[in-house]
């Protein structure tokens, strides 16, 4: 497969839409993060997944077009782990390597990070742990 042809170099909205929802497709597969998800978003996931490019969109095009409170919403999940993060953040890593070229997979990666980051902190109270996930997944993708 010729690589340069098939993974865009920049990102647009269709390249965005196109990782979220293999993205998902990934989670929702995954034995630990599969019934978490569900747990939360069970019939929902036809709503949920539209916000989520927004959101994505938001973050690296600057569209705007993504309103909400994240953090929020995430902090009255029960039973997250820290497990979750480093689970969830290897999945990202893996699809956005698979579907960019590395400058942009980088970018997602360094996005998804500070945002994994800042729920870490609101779950955990410090990010300690967090550090240690980061370094594992920084020294694997070497």
């Amino acid at each position: 497969m010729d690589t340069a042809t098939t993974i865009p170099a920049t990102v647009d909205r269709s390249a965005i839409e196109r990782l979220v929802y293999s993205f998902y497709d990934d989670v929702r597969a995954d034995p630990l993060l599969g019934p978490t998800f569900e747990a939360v978003l069970a019939d929902r996931w036809a709503a949920h997944l539209p916000r989520m490019v927004e959101f994505w969109s938001t973050m690296v095009l600057g569209t705007r077009s993504f309103s909400g409170n994240v953090f929020g919403k995430h902090m009255v999940l029960d039973g997250i782990a820290p497990k979750h993060f480093s689970h969830w953040l290897r999945l990202w890593f893996a699809k956005s390597d698979e579907l960019f070229a590395p400058p942009v997979a980088h970018q997602l990666q360094f996005m998804a990070l500070g945002i994994a980051r800042n729920l870490y902190r609101g779950y955990f109270g410090e990010d300690g742990g967090f550090a240690r996930i980061e370094s594992e997944l920084k020294h694997g993708h070497d």
